[in-house]
């Protein structure tokens, strides 16, 4: 199984940290954060990890090189930041079957596996909400929605299927000019497929210097993730 790692983003909301570097080379417990998301990934069982750059993209290239602790890497740019939809779509050619897809700037203290969480109305209203129906089946997801209708939140961390890229390449842009993954998986939903939800130990997005913050605490306190 490939791993798709979303990395492409400058993270300017962690301010002078990523004035000359990808967000995915910030430190967390002595590791850039993307060390700590690979690490997942291969302890999961992926045989290639097809990582997305952007900003700063030699930098993360340098970095890793063209492994990491035996998998193979293979880097894929998104020119423009586009959203996580339109990143995905990139990876088509390189992506065989079910893939595992993972954000750069998430850090789980356990295994990675499609999760979500349970969180405040107010964070809820910064990332993607699922809806879910009968026997928890997912019925839709909405993406930064002003009037969250759960507090059941996606953690980026997916296990997809191919037809992922069909649905990718039908979005049309919000408002903002991004194109949204959830609803590429909305679209999925709508014409029959059927996606569950996974519920996986803690996680640290690090969007902010206070959650940098708590991934350091949190990994010192586990003496490393």
């Amino acid at each position: 199984m490939n791993a798709v790692i979303a990395a492409a983003g400058r993270g300017s909301r962690l301010g002078e940290l990523t004035t000359d570097r990808p967000k995915g080379l910030v430190e967390v417990v002595g590791r850039p954060l993307l060390a700590h998301v690979f690490k997942r990934a291969v302890n999961a069982g992926v045989d290639e990890l097809v990582v997305i750059v952007g900003y700063e993209a030699a930098q993360i290239v340098d970095r890793f090189g063209d492994a990491f602790a035996g998998v193979p890497i293979t880097y894929v740019h998104q020119r423009e930041q586009l959203g996580l939809g339109h990143a995905v779509l990139q990876t088509k050619r390189h992506v065989d079957g079910i893939f595992l897809l993972l954000n750069g700037d998430n850090v789980f203290a356990g295994s990675v596996a499609p999760v979500v969480e349970e969180v405040s109305p107010e964070i809820a209203a910064t990332t993607g909400v699922i809806k879910t129906g009968d026997q928890g089946r997912v019925t839709g997801m909405v993406e930064k929605p002003v009037e969250p209708s759960s507090t059941l939140v996606t953690t980026r961390c997916y296990v997809l299927s191919a037809d992922i890229f069909h649905a990718c390449a039908l979005l049309w842009s919000s408002a903002g000019g991004e194109y949204q993954l959830s609803e590429a998986v909305g679209l999925l939903i709508r014409a029959g497929y059927e996606v569950a939800t996974v519920r996986v130990g803690e996680r640290v997005n690090v969007q902010r210097p206070a959650e940098l913050v708590r991934g350091e605490r949190d990994g010192t306190n586990r003496n490393g993730w």
